[in-house]
């Protein structure tokens, strides 16, 4: 158990998040060539692994608006890059949409949130408050426009063109509504922060959220993440050893490897046998 515990530090767990991923991405563009499913079920450990490290980076990091800066302009770079590559290269029902960045940006908004309001408890002060309420409400205000204007672009007569420019100008704004792995993940990684000083209440939240997913989808493979505790479990708390910039590279360029790889496959004819 301890020589397990030794080497389970931040930057092993981001690796091993980083392979599960990966394995969850094989199955997400090749699921319909004969990809088995089990590369999925795997890949569910991958997104709760990342949530519980980033809860622990908020907490650690010296600067905590330049880290959000940081995911704000990945999850901008990853909307605008997977609409240029997806324009170009058309993958049947295959889409280029995944961001993670979005998630973790909006978890951090949340986070921030939560410690304005906390101190404005602790310190009695009513303006902290205003502002944690303030800070709580914006991703939340800025879906309003998104669901008003996906209810107006419904109708017949609504220009396409015009469609596809207003929903990518909105899909540049941080919401609720726009991240990936739903609003459930953003709920996670929030509790995962403020239950970081005991691990058996993070196992707990993860399990529940785990057993209510399972619930909503019982032919899923959702539920699937609740092993994420293993490795949660085991962490170490250390940063370890590693380029911190690791993942901010490999998460859009195996993406675009695999969706690349995907699409010509599909119009060489391969199929699964």
């Amino acid at each position: 158990m301890n020589d397990i515990k030794k080497i389970c530090n931040a930057t092993n767990l981001k690796y091993l998040a980083v392979a599960l991923m990966f394995l969850d991405q094989i199955y997400q563009m090749f699921g319909s060539m004969g990809a088995p499913i089990w590369l999925t079920m795997l890949g569910r450990l991958s997104f709760p692994i990342f949530l519980f490290l980033a809860a622990d980076s908020f907490h650690y990091t010296h600067d905590r608006m330049a880290y959000l800066r940081r995911l704000l302009y990945m999850s901008w770079f990853m909307i605008i890059g997977n609409a240029i590559i997806g324009s170009i290269f058309h993958n049947g029902s295959i889409g280029l949409t995944n961001n993670a960045f979005s998630t973790f940006f909006i978890t951090g908004i949340f986070i921030c949130s939560w410690d304005l309001l906390a101190k404005g408890l602790r310190d009695k002060s009513n303006m902290e408050l205003i502002q944690g309420i303030g800070v709580f409400l914006l991703p939340i205000l800025s879906s309003i426009p998104v669901v008003i204007l996906a209810g107006i672009f419904e109708t017949p007569h609504a220009n396409p063109i015009v469609v596809q420019i207003v929903a990518f100008i909105l899909s540049l704004v941080p919401s609720i509504i726009m991240v990936e792995g739903g609003f459930v993940m953003v709920i996670l990684g929030l509790l995962f922060y403020i239950f970081r000083t005991n691990r058996i209440a993070q196992i707990i939240v993860l399990a529940v959220i785990s057993v209510i997913a399972h619930l909503f989808d019982p032919t899923g493979v959702q539920w699937m993440m609740v092993f994420a505790a293993i490795p949660m479990y085991f962490y170490n708390g250390e940063r370890g050893s590693g380029n911190k910039n690791f993942f901010y590279i490999f998460y859009p360029a195996h993406l675009l490897i695999l969706y690349l790889l995907c699409y010509f496959m599909r119009i060489s004819g391969y199929s699964a046998v």
